[in-house]
Formats: C-alpha cells, structure tokens, sequence
C-alpha cells in the first residue's frame, strides 16, 4: 500500500506543473516543444484564474536555471512566457504580469549579456500590449535603473558592448511607452527618472560622430536593421519620441537633464552636439511648450554668467537654434524677457572685456589678455545675431515693440531714460555698447515693412534714434541712416541705388513706388523738418567718410520714393542748396574733403530727383552744371571726390556761379502747376531743438565770458558820444521819411513770410527765437540769484574753480519775522 502511494505522486501533481514541465524538452537544443506549448496555451485561457499559478512556478524554474547555467531552458522558459502573455488577455493578467516582470528583472540581474539582451527583448514585447486597465501598483523604478546602467556599458567587446547599448536603449523606449501614456505611472517624469532616462540617451547620441552616422542619413529614427544596431540613431529615436510625449507640466523636468549633462561633459565648447540636441528637443516637442525649452536655457545662462566666454557663446548660439524655431510657432510671454536677459549679458561681457583691457594695460601678459578680448567679442556677436535673428523672425506687431524695446536700452548722452549705466563702463564701453545695439537694431529691422511710417517712426523710437545721429563718431551715425533705410525702404529700392554717383538714366533701374498716403503725408507735416535737419547736421560732420556719404545720399533718394509729394520735393531742394551754400561759406571751417563731399552729394541727389519728377527744365539745368563741373571741377563730382588720392583744390570760388545750382533758375524750371516755386526763394533754416542745448552746454565761466562779451560789445564807443553835432545831422534827425519806407518794407518782407513760408518753418523761427530768450534769461538768473547762507556751507566761484566756505550760525543775519 505506501508503494502504491509513492508510486502515484507524480500523478498527483497539479495539471499546469505537469503542462509546464513538459514544454521542457530533456535537450534543450532541441527548443520549445510546440505540441506541449499549445496545450499550455490553450488551458490558460481555458482557466485563466491558473494564470498567476504558471507564472510563478515558470519563475521558480528559470530562478533554478539561470543560478544552475542551464541557459539553454531560461531561453525556453521566457519563450512560453512571451506566448503565454501574447495569447492572454483578461483581468487576471495582472499577476501573471507580476511574475513576468519578476523574471524579467532575474534576467537584466545577471551578468550575462545574452540573457541581458534576452530580458529585454521580453519587456519590449510586453510594452508593446496595451492593457485594458491601467495598474495601480505595478512600478518600474528598477527597470529605468537597470537600463540606464546597460546604456552605459563599457564591455571589452566593442560588438557586445554596442548589443548591451542598444539592448538598454529599447529597453528605456519600452519603457517610455508604457508609462507616458499612463496617468497612474506620471512619476517617470519626476527627476530622479529623467536624471537617469535622458543622460543614457546623450550619452549613446553623443558617441554618433565615432559610428558615423553620417551613413545613415535616412534612418534618424533608427528604423531599419543598421538603424537598429546603431545606438546613436536609437537613442535620438526614443529621445524624440519622449519628448513628443512630454506634457506642459513636464517640460522643464525633461530639459533640465539635457543641460546638466551639457555641463557635465564640457559639451558647450565646442557646442555643436548642444545645436544638434535642442534642434531635436525644438522639433520634437508641441510648438506650444516652445517658450518652456527657451526659459530654461535663458536660466541656464543666468547660472553660467561667471564662466568662460566660450561657454556662455555656446549656450547663446544654442539659444539662437531655439529662438529660430521657436519664432515661427508660438514664442509665448518670454519675447521681451529674451531680449532683456540678452542685453543684461550684452553689458556684462562688455564690462569683462573692459576689465580685462585695464589689467592688460597694467600687466604684461598682452597676448593672453588679447586672447580674452577677442573670446568676448565672440560672446557679443553671438547675442547680436540672437537678437537680431530673433527679431528679424517676429511677425510685424511684435518687431515694432521690440525695435522699441532695443531703442529704450540703447545709452543716449544728455537723456536721463535709458536703462544701461554708463558711468561705470566709460565712454570706450558706452560706444561699443551703442554700436552693437544699433547692429542688432540693424538687423531686427531688416525686411520690416509697415503701412504707416507714423507707426514705424512713433516719437520716442525716433528722438532717441536721430539723438544718436548728432554724436561724433562716423560709425554711429552710419548705423543710424542704415536702420532708417530698413524701416523707410517699403519697396525694396535700396540695393538699385547703392553707391554714390551720377545715374544717366534713373528710369533704367526700375524703382517701385506707391502713392504717397495721406498718414504719411501727416509724417512727413510733423516730423519732416527732424529728418531735414539730422541730414543737413550730419553732412558737415567733419568725420565723415565716403560711406557716411553714400548713406546720405540712399537716405534723401528713399525719403524721394517714399515719401515725397510736391511739398516735400520742395523742401528736399531747399535743402539741398542750404547744403551747397553751407559748403561754399564754410563758417564751420570744414575741411576741403567735407566740402566737396557736401557738393558732390548735392549733385547726385539733383541728379537723381530731377529725373524722378520728370521735369526737362530742371533736368537740363542739373545735366548743364554737372556738365560743367566734368570738364572745370571734377572735384565736385562723387565719381571723382571719393576716389583715392583726388586732388582738391585750395579754395571754392563763390564767383564760378555756372558750377552751381542757382535758385532762381530751379525756381524758373519749376514754376507752373504743382509746385510752390516760390518757397525756392526762402533759404532753409535748421530747426532748433532741445538736442542743440544738451549738446551745445557751455561751462559757467563759459556764460560768464560770453555776458562780458555782450555787455562790451553792447556799451556805445566814446568816439561815437564825442559825434560833432552839425545841421546835416540835425535835418537827418527831423526828417521821417526815409525810416518810415524802411519800416513799411520790413513789414512787408514779415507778412510775405508768414504768408508764404511753410508752418513748420515758422513755428521752428519762433521756437528759436523762444529759446533764445529762455537762454538769455537763465544766464542772467544764474548769475543774480545766490542762495541764502547756509552753515554748511555756501558755493563761491573763483578762477573757474569752485569752493564750500562755512559760514557759522550766529554770523547769519535771518529777517525780522524769523526772530523770536
């Protein structure tokens, strides 16, 4: 009786042990028993309450196997898992999954790699099953673990270690795929995975340039079997695919981890890799989330402000990739935030290279200090092109507010409202910042294109800018007339009228021009006796170059083509003889080549408007006196003048008047309907504005020079009070007449004036006149007016210096009624 129970044990034993002991052949080469594996299958479905039974006991055995080395059974063992868990799909799955995974992790354990390779090929089939429900308490913090650390690999075996790589890869995207889609599993994006998840994907990507994925140029995604083995193609295949996922809350957990393992690995210098990964992230992520990826690196640069200037031009170029991508979607709240934080380090490096020019001057080491000058310039340039580029990509409306944005940051002398303190940096630093802001201005206007000039030009972008044009350096300026030609220029002519020069035939180039709308007419009305002036102030700049010259000449042609109606075409030539007479009196004592400069200028532009308004009159006269000047005074020519080694000749000869423009035979070729010929006769006036006092100050020992002056020149001669006093001079003084014709023709010239001068002329008269006497008046009250004694001291003023005397309490004399 025992020998019968003992011999009816195994019998006895569970049918799914007995089911899962027979797909285990007694050779394991001989592989999976396919009849057995069918039974198995068909009596877990059949039960499937019996599934979470096989899964665990399919665990004890592969745990014996793999401790045993009997490999050659883990691999049938994770076979009949993978069927069992392709051909079961009901609610009891959920432990066998349990077991699975539990196998899974036994596998990627071991030191193996085969059996590496082996779990993970298992956990990618089963991330690939979309469940019914989601689970409540299955986690995966080990397996992001363990596949971070198989991206890592560092096996001698170049061909194992590249299996292992691309093992873990697939291994993190099966990962990814099985919790980013799972509201229960959102804690993948808490730091501590994506510290793990997004450096084994750099890390693999980073490694493309040594496996040439040049070779692959059309798998980026890793598709394909080459694309498959290549861990660098795979790695950016489930780093894109992460990131597609990625919700606005998770944004910034995913890109912090790209930019410390940036930091980590000294990959800003040189930053191609860092391009290359925010081009992906750009790409890959919802264009909504776009200000996020910019945020971060704008911090990012923040926290790196101290380092080197490589390191900071690295993370400004990468931030240039992200601003140009992101600027064709949606850059959300951070446009002027962008533009700030660029600025503020704008200024920073300016005062690094500053600093480091004063400590070269005060050592010897002149090379490295040199090297260090010229690595912040490369700082500098790249925030130049990011702003530029940046602005240049904006639609219309947000250029506008950032070209104002820019202007407000820009460091005007004499004005109180910018924001970058000039004090500190000097006047060496406060121009380079100028010049760089103007350049990024430059470039932010290009290609903008605006209906009203009212709206391009608002006042407070243009008095700052035109502020900038009376400063004396020739670069400045030429910088201001190239942002007037970009914001001006609506048509495109610019590139037809570059260069100086006398155009035979201005039909030829074929200029676009619309009619003049009435908003711009307006403009011109309010703000064009401004540009006159800038222009007419900027030509006797004794700095000036030939460009400043082309310049000048580009901008009177666009102001003709866009601007002009019959009003302003006269105002243009009141200027332009203003401008010769200027030159041929020369009371600002201009050097031969400004003068000649100035006349040549004239020429050209004479040349160029009298063929614009079609008038044969007037461009006979212009094409008699340049003519003339060919053959007597090439001087005043632009082909000849801006040439190098031009002659110029000792003196301009008022009396030569067939070399020059005369008024009155404009005038002659003008006269008839259209044009107020008349207003040729009125000579131009430039208006006097503020801008003349901020940069016309004169000291106090200045003013009080110049008071003496008009006091000794105002007390009469003693000569003229010692006068004979004969009848001749007694009849003179009776007779009226004569004073009373003089008085009558003064007041004629006053009403032919008012009455024919332009508003703007006679409100710029008056305005004159108005400031002249503020002038005179404040002169006088600060010469009269003291302030009371004070014990702390009172202000004297001798030989120019001025000194505090003390004057003690009881020696104050205070009036009665302050006395009790």
């Amino acid at each position: 009786m025992p020998a019968g129970v003992c011999g009816c044990c195994g019998p006895l034993r569970p049918r799914y042990k007995r089911l899962v002991d027979n797909i285990f052949p007694e050779d394991p080469k001989d592989g999976l028993s396919k009849s057995d594996m069918e039974k198995l299958t068909f009596y877990a479905v059949s039960a499937p309450e019996k599934l979470d039974r096989i899964g665990a006991y399919l665990a004890e055995r592969l745990s014996r196997d793999v401790v045993r080395h009997r490999y050659g059974n883990v691999v049938i063992a994770m076979e009949a898992l993978d069927q069992l868990l392709m051909a079961c799909h009901s609610q009891s799955i959920k432990p066998f999954v349990e077991s699975f995974l539990h196998m899974v992790a036994k596998l990627l354990e071991s030191r193996e790699p085969d059996l590496q390779v082996l779990g993970t090929n298992s956990f990618v089939k089963f991330a690939n099953i979309e469940e019914d429900t989601p689970s409540y308490h299955r986690r995966y913090d080990f397996f992001v673990s363990q596949f971070s650390a198989m991206c890592h690999s560092t096996h001698e075996d170049p061909e194992t270690r590249t299996r292992i790589r691309v093992a873990g890869i697939k291994g993190l995207q099966g990962v990814v795929r099985k919790t980013v889609n799972d509201e229960l599993q959102a804690i993948i994006w808490e730091p501590q995975h994506m510290d793990k998840l997004i450096p084994s994907m750099l890390f693999n990507m980073q490694d493309s340039d040594d496996l040439d994925r040049a070779g692959h140029p059309s798998t980026p995604s890793g598709a394909g079997q080459d694309g498959e083995e290549n861990p660098a193609a795979l790695a950016e295949s489930c780093f894109r695919e992460l990131l597609g996922r990625a919700a606005y809350g998770n944004m910034n957990n995913a890109v912090r981890p790209v930019l410390v393992h940036l930091d980590n690995h000294h990959l800003w210098d040189p930053n191609e890799f860092a391009v290359s990964c925010f081009r992906i992230i750009m790409y890959s992520i919802q264009a909504q989330h776009s200000h996020h990826v910019i945020q971060q690196v704008l911090n990012h640069l923040d926290t790196h402000n101290k380092n080197t200037p490589r390191v900071r031009a690295g993370i400004v170029q990468v931030l240039l990739e992200t601003v140009a991508i992101a600027a064709k979607g949606s850059v959300g709240p951070t446009v002027l935030e962008v533009f700030n934080t660029l600025l503020k380090h704008l200024r920073m490096s300016v005062d690094f290279e500053l600093g480091e020019s004063s400590r070269r001057n005060s050592s010897t080491s002149v090379s490295s200090g040199r090297g260090k000058e010229s690595e912040e310039r490369i700082v500098q340039n790249a925030i130049i092109q990011t702003i530029g580029f940046f602005g240049g990509n904006l639609p219309d409306y947000q250029r506008a507010e950032v070209m104002m944005f820019v202007m407000g940051k820009v460091p005007v002398y004499g004005t109180p409202c910018h924001t970058l303190d000039t004090v500190k940096i000097g006047h060496q630093g406060t121009k380079r910042i100028q010049t760089m802001l103007l350049s990024s201005l430059i470039m932010v206007t290009s290609g903008f294109k605006s209906k009203s000039m009212a709206a391009a030009l608002p006042p407070p972008f243009l008095d700052p800018l035109f502020s900038i044009s009376l400063m004396e350096d020739s670069e400045l300026r030429q910088l201001v007339l190239e942002i007037l030609h970009n914001i001006i220029d609506r048509h495109d002519n610019r590139a037809k009228l570059r260069g100086i020069r006398i155009i035979p035939n201005v039909a030829a180039l074929k200029i676009k021009r619309e009619k003049i709308s009435k908003q711009d007419v307006a403009f011109m009305k309010k703000h064009g006796q401004q540009l006159y002036r800038h222009i007419y102030l900027g030509c006797k700049e004794e700095d000036n170059v030939h460009k400043n010259f082309e310049l000048l000449f580009t901008t009177l042609a666009i102001l003709t083509i866009e601007l002009a109606n019959e009003e302003v075409v006269i105002d243009l030539i009141r200027l332009s003889i203003a401008l010769q007479d200027m030159a041929l009196t020369n009371e600002e004592n201009m050097p031969m080549f400004i003068r000649c400069g100035i006349m040549a200028l004239v020429a050209a532009y004479l040349n160029f408007l009298s063929q614009m308004i079609a008038n044969p009159p007037f461009c006979q006269h212009v094409s008699k006196v340049i003519e003339l000047r060919n053959m007597d005074a090439p001087y005043l020519l632009p082909e000849h003048i801006f040439r190098d080694k031009c002659p110029l000749p000792e003196s301009l000869n008022k009396e030569d008047r067939p070399l020059y423009f005369q008024t009155a035979d404009m005038a002659e070729c003008l006269a008839g309907p259209g044009y107020n010929a008349e207003r040729l006769s009125i000579p131009y006036v430039p208006q006097v504005t503020d801008e003349d006092r901020l940069t016309r100050r004169k000291s106090f020992v200045d003013t009080i020079s110049l008071q003496v002056d008009i006091m000794s020149n105002s007390l009469p001669d003693k000569s003229q009070l010692a006068e004979e006093i004969t009848f001749e001079t007694l009849k003179k003084a009776i007779d009226t007449t004569g004073l009373e014709e003089q008085e009558r023709e003064k007041r004629r010239q006053v009403m032919e004036k008012f009455q024919k001068a332009p508003f703007e002329e006679i409100a710029a008269h008056c305005e004159s006149k108005a400031n002249m006497l503020h002038d005179r008046l404040a002169q006088i009250f600060e010469l009269t007016i003291r302030p009371p004694p004070s014990p702390s001291g009172v202000v004297s003023i001798s030989s120019g210096h001025t000194q505090h005397q003390s004057v003690p309490v009881y020696e104050m004399k205070f009036p009665d009624l302050c006395v009790y």
